[in-house]
């Protein structure tokens, strides 16, 4: 049942900290989730919530807080690069702080039919708005060298060749329908050896991020939230892989310095920063956070602050 998964919401106390809470503020969560950040800001200081996702189900949790925090919180459902967009629907113009916990919620994890976990075996899905082709669909349709690159782009896996081969063989013999028959097709592509994580993590990371465009979704995420930011506002990020984070640190020091996000935007004129980095290198979990929760074992949280001068990106239209 949905209702009995459970959360456990990463660096929470670091997270909440970070968001520097005042009365009256309007706050956005923009990977709703289970709720955990949500329901924790909401219960640390008389202020507002928009919380944001792009996953169906997550509406269910929406509507428990709703119950609780009534008028102090709003569920907007979509995806979290046009927060600006789907603020704007509520007359939001300015906030006082965004906070993103990236990569997988525990209900996507948990329910095999979602189709994300390779430790259970269900259906071979992965969207997270559950919308568009499913990752059976695609992995029955991609060529073997597309994949291979997917694989090493977005998952850093070194022995992505030899995967992609391997799938594309299997997938002529028996179609791969499930999480359990893609992750022992890569599990037995990849040479033994000893590891800290299961071998089908990273293919399994790649496909999803592929189906789902978590790299520009992520990117215009964070031009979203730095421009609904009012200035001394706080973005505050928690990132589960180097992919992430790398994107998430090379946009605060661009915001500081002044210069574009990536190759998909054109060079800006230089201003003054627009954020304020708070954190010169990410905060991790302790080694109890992490013993009582393995999930958060990657995570790693970067914290910026809006300055006082214009966007880097050009002011909400």
């Amino acid at each position: 049942m949905i209702n009995e998964v459970e959360h456990i919401p990463v660096l929470l106390e670091e997270v909440i900290n970070a968001l520097s809470l005042t009365k009256d503020e309007v706050y956005v969560d923009a990977t709703f989730g289970l709720g955990g950040y949500t329901k924790a800001i909401l219960s640390k200081q008389n202020c507002k919530v928009v919380a944001i996702d792009r996953d169906p189900q997550a509406k269910v949790y929406a509507d428990n807080l709703k119950r609780t925090f009534k008028d102090r919180f709003y569920f907007k459902s979509g995806k979290f690069s046009e927060l600006d967009k789907l603020l704007n629907e509520l007359k939001i113009y300015k906030v006082g702080g965004v906070v993103f916990d990236l990569g997988v919620s525990s209900p996507q994890l948990d329910l095999k039919d979602r189709g994300f976990s390779f430790k259970l075996d269900g259906t071979l899905d992965m969207r997270m708005s559950l919308k568009g082709p499913t990752a059976e669909e695609f992995l029955d349709e991609v060529q073997e060298a597309t994949l291979a690159d997917i694989i090493y782009e977005l998952g850093e896996e070194v022995f992505s060749k030899r995967i992609a081969k391997k799938i594309v063989y299997q997938r002529s013999i028996k179609k791969i329908k499930t999480t359990g028959q893609l992750a022992k097709i890569v599990r037995d592509a990849i040479p033994k050896k000893k590891s800290k994580i299961d071998l089908a993590t990273k293919t399994f990371q790649a496909i999803r991020m592929y189906l789902n465009d978590e790299i520009k979704e992520l990117e215009k995420g964070l031009i979203a939230a730095e421009k609904v930011l009012r200035p001394e506002g706080r973005l505050v990020v928690v990132s589960f892989h180097s992919i992430e984070d790398r994107i998430v640190k090379n946009f605060f020091q661009k915001c500081f310095q002044t210069k574009s996000l990536s190759r998909y935007l054109p060079e800006l004129p230089k201003k003054n920063p627009s954020l304020e980095i708070l954190t010169r290198k990410p905060i991790l979990p302790s080694a109890k956070e992490i013993n009582f929760n393995k999930r958060s074992r990657s995570a790693k949280l970067r914290i910026a602050k809006r300055t006082h001068s214009s966007s880097t990106f050009g002011e909400i239209v």
